[in-house]
């Protein structure tokens, strides 16, 4: 964490500031440049929490700010403890603290015993640019509040960076949901993260959402979630190019000289549009790249050297082959469309569902039609399954589209990514 002062400004500003609005400071807008407002906010939250009013986020401010970050703190029990005063304390419910120590037994607490006690705040927020590494903590602070999730790993990116899955439920039926195969398309990264924390809780409060009953979804599916197929483009696209990638001068050439990653780039750090690397009209997909004008690898709709070339990919496919899913959703943002064939491969029942798709989302079925229609992940399960697959548009615009487009994202998708496990 670098230290930030008035001046500052990037995606770790951002975070901060949206942590500050969250636990009730007014750090002025939500953009990641840090200003007078977010200064005498950071002041206040240091005041509150005995520190050195100076207004910098230095490492003993962003101690404290980890923590709520996080979501909760690893707490010791003292003589005299009770859940009720440890839960006024955080300012949290006792049922969040008893699901994330399975087996306490509030009427004999031992002191010594170190226990989780989440914040009463949401781990996933949903008004900042959603970075690998808030991922990452998100990710981290769901399994401490919910320990019975399965968290795991499908591989690793070209720079090492884990392609991070949640299961949700036990149930016999599977499926399968991804986002940000393409870098600028962060948006549905969050997407998917909060759908997770919400479903949890749901579950959790025996409450149902959107008049579905979660506990019996949670019996009757697994739902596997991978928020991030791409998380080094991603990176590039919201943090910019690092001086230690080691595909630094690559990169830069292959984005026509250009340092700036925030407007084109959807590829992987290998300049390699993951979603035209699968092996399905992969050659098809390859033919009409000089039609497009793309010679090698560049920011977006190269298809690699070969089919399965990419560690994400190759990530991806071992995961799904390792599964029986039964229906699969990838999730791009442009367009509000939700594309369903696949070279005359499609499944019957596929059009169905994806009217009923259409219906709850508000989104239209559509058909691909030139380059986009081959080497796709949804092709991919399709030809190699023959089970229904679709490729899920949110969002209208130029990518990549503004976090204020969320909250109407989210509404539209809701209620789709829980009919998917059910239908």
């Amino acid at each position: 964490m670098r230290v930030l002062r008035r001046g500052s400004r990037g995606t770790d500003v951002m975070e901060i500031q949206s942590l500050l609005k969250k636990i009730g400071y007014n750090p002025g807008v939500i953009d990641g440049i840090f200003g007078v407002a977010t200064e005498n906010a950071v002041k206040a939250f240091q005041r509150n929490n005995r520190l050195t009013p100076d207004g910098i986020v230095g490492p003993n401010t962003y101690r404290i700010m980890e923590r709520l970050l996080l979501g909760y703190d690893n707490y010791t029990i003292k003589p005299g403890d009770t859940l009720y005063n440890i839960a006024q304390r955080y300012y949290t419910q006792l049922y969040k603290i008893l699901v994330a120590n399975p087996g306490l037994d509030p009427y004999n607490l031992i002191p010594g015993t170190k226990i989780v006690v989440p914040y009463g705040i949401d781990v996933v927020d949903t008004n900042i640019d959603y970075t690998y590494d808030i991922l990452k903590r998100d990710i981290e602070g769901l399994k401490k509040r919910y320990p019975f999730i399965t968290v795991g790993s499908a591989g690793k990116s070209v720079l090492g960076r884990e392609l991070y899955y949640i299961r949700l439920g036990v149930g016999p039926n599977e499926v399968f949901y991804n986002g940000a195969h393409h870098s600028l398309e962060w948006i549905t990264s969050p997407l998917l993260m909060k759908f997770t924390e919400n479903f949890l809780e749901s579950y959790i409060l025996g409450r149902e959402m959107r008049g579905y009953n979660i506990g019996d979804v949670w019996s009757e599916s697994s739902i596997y979630i991978m928020p991030m197929v791409n998380p080094d483009g991603v990176d590039l696209v919201l943090n910019g190019l690092s001086r230690d990638n080691p595909y630094y001068n690559q990169l830069i050439r292959w984005n026509n000289g250009s340092t700036n990653f925030s407007t084109d780039w959807q590829a992987n750090n290998r300049g390699v549009d993951l979603n035209h690397n699968y092996n399905a009209g992969w050659q098809q997909s390859k033919d009409a790249e000089r039609e497009y004008g793309i010679m090698g690898p560049g920011p977006t709709r190269y298809s690699g050297p070969y089919p399965e070339s990419e560690p994400e990919v190759q990530a991806v496919v071992r995961f799904t082959r390792s599964h029986n899913f039964r229906l699969v959703l990838a999730y791009h943002s442009q367009g509000e469309v939700i594309y369903w064939q696949y070279d005359g491969l499609t499944p019957p029942e596929s059009r169905a569902i994806g009217e009923v798709f259409s219906r709850v989302s508000g989104y239209a079925l559509s058909e691909t039609t030139g380059i986009a229609s081959y080497a796709g992940y949804k092709d991919w399960f399709i030809q190699d399954f023959r089970k229904p697959g679709y490729t899920i548009e949110v969002g209208r615009g130029r990518n990549p589209l503004p976090i204020s487009q969320f909250d109407r994202i989210y509404n539209d998708n809701e209620e789709l990514l829980i009919l998917a496990a059910v239908i």
